[in-house]
């Protein structure tokens, strides 16, 4: 499998959170374009998690289970993989569980990613980092338009405050460490959210509820139907973290003398006809899959934002990066996933069937990263 130019072909890379649903994604892809991965991550939740189905387990150079928190495990991994790339997801992703736990979000999301970015600074040896956060990091204040790059951080809840410190955590790192001419370490961010696809079984997440639902012939709650977010399946978001990789390393890729128009935050979302309600998602998947959903709104439910819409302005222009996939070829493909990988080789050749026709789609398109 060819793409990204044959950045990562034997090259070593680092995932944190790589027994999370789009760790495991991600591991699976980078293993197809020929890179050498470590994983870094606590355990996954559960025995159906993504991370066991592809058996990424036995296919990985190192597995190492520890925690963001253990700075001196962390320095440890760095320095003996001396990863060229490093691609940060290791996170407490929920906004619900979030509200449960705010000090373990917040000691997670931000001082997790300061250790990382730490262990890398205290190595000195080259590396590109693209830290993974969310769009939920900016301060929503229920626009109909899209947030932008240079829009405040922020957040309601501790998850989105989180993401949002976080944020402001890897700025202050790159413009005190790593901005001088000489530095061998490059570091950006990535804003994305509402990722859906194959393999996802998380609590409180409405595509995991759906098929938890369906294969109980139950219907599916749905606790808010109106909430509008830009949906986009995980290999969207996947393309742009590692095309973003890439730049970093190589900036002549797209002509640049140096890395520096990547080294800032960047959102990856879909098209703006991406952008559509809970219900309207739950109904057009419901038309691969059968079924019914019924309205279970609940007025002391905690707050969540009613309204979320990403600008990728900033990616369209500087890294030349588009969505492939559509609304409606999203939600076949993440039905498709689940109504034929009931067993572990069918997930793994699922998986890899399905990065193959998303690449294929990106070069009948004409993106740029899949044309090497």
């Amino acid at each position: 499998m060819t793409a990204f130019h044959s950045v990562y072909n034997k090259k070593k890379v680092l995932v944190t959170g790589h027994t999370g649903f789009k760790g495991s994604w991600l591991c699976e892809w980078l293993l197809a374009l020929g890179a050498d991965v470590t994983g870094y991550a606590l355990d996954p939740l559960t025995s159906e998690d993504l991370f066991y189905q592809l058996n990424l387990f036995s296919r990985l150079s190192s597995d190492v289970r520890a925690d963001l928190s253990d700075s001196d495990r962390l320095e440890e991994t760095i320095s003996d993989f001396q990863p060229d790339f490093i691609f940060h997801l290791a996170a407490q992703p929920l906004v619900r569980f979030s509200y449960k736990t705010p000090v373990e979000t917040f000691a997670t999301n931000v001082m997790g990613s300061i250790h990382l970015m730490e262990a890398v600074r205290k190595s000195g040896h080259a590396c590109s980092i693209v830290m993974v956060t969310t769009d939920k990091c900016y301060e929503n204040r229920e626009w109909l338009s899209s947030y932008r790059e240079q829009d405040a951080m922020g957040g309601h809840d501790p998850y989105s405050a989180s993401k949002g410190a976080a944020e402001l955590a890897i700025a202050s790192y790159r413009s005190s460490f790593f901005s001088h001419e000489d530095s061998l370490i490059r570091l950006a961010s990535a804003r994305a959210g509402n990722v859906i696809g194959g393999g996802d079984w998380a609590e409180d997440r409405i595509i995991p509820d759906c098929f938890k639902a369906l294969r109980k012939n139950n219907p599916i709650i749905v606790r808010n139907k109106t909430a509008t977010r830009p949906w986009q399946h995980v290999l969207e978001p996947l393309s742009g973290y590692l095309w973003l990789g890439a730049l970093l390393s190589n900036p002549n890729l797209l002509k640049h003398s140096t890395s520096l128009p990547f080294e800032g935050g960047f959102n990856f979302g879909p098209s703006l006809a991406s952008n559509r309600t809970v219900a309207q998602l739950v109904t057009e998947l419901l038309k691969h899959t059968g079924g019914e959903w019924v309205d279970k709104a609940d007025s002391e439910a905690l707050h969540e934002a009613s309204k979320l819409n990403l600008a990728i302005d900033k990616a369209f222009h500087l890294l030349q990066w588009t969505p492939v996939w559509g609304f409606e070829k999203t939600l076949e493909m993440t039905a498709s996933w689940y109504l034929n990988s009931d067993v572990s080789e069918e997930a793994q050749k699922m998986t890899r069937s399905q990065i193959e026709n998303y690449i294929q789609m990106a070069r009948k398109q004409e993106v740029i990263w899949a044309l090497s």
